[in-house]
């Protein structure tokens, strides 16, 4: 009948043994975490980036684009990139950012605190999960 003994349950007292088409059991196997993976949740991050003297309008702008963006369910990372000399501004970069995280606490939470790597100072939002 070109069928396979399988071993199902080694661990069984007796051991549990199935008789099946083994390539044809594979194939389902494969085809059952193909169909997982594509069911997982995708969370994109996506990127706002300000200045260190990023004016009022910009900033509304850009808040209005993280709300959208954190309804969706994605990921925010803002940065403020400090250019030349404006490094010496970074207190103003973390208070625009901590501001910036503030705005959104209805939409999301903020999963790291601002951070100077460099030249840029980022921190990261994510999403608020709706029950």
């Amino acid at each position: 009948m070109e069928l396979d003994l399988v071993e199902i349950a080694p661990n069984a007292e007796p051991p549990v043994c199935k008789i099946i088409d083994y390539q044809k059991y594979l194939y389902q196997q494969k085809k059952k975490a193909k169909e997982m993976k594509a069911n997982a949740a995708k969370t994109e991050i996506k990127e706002l980036r300000f200045g260190p003297n990023t004016d009022e309008h910009d900033f509304q702008f850009k808040l209005n684009h993280a709300k959208n963006f954190l309804k969706e369910g994605n990921k925010v990372k803002a940065f403020v990139y400090f250019k030349g000399r404006s490094i010496l501004f970074s207190e103003q970069g973390e208070k625009l950012l901590l501001r910036f995280a503030v705005e959104l606490e209805e939409f999301g939470k903020a999963e790291k605190m601002p951070l100077l790597e460099g030249k840029r100072m980022s921190m990261i939002i994510a999403p608020i999960k709706k029950k």
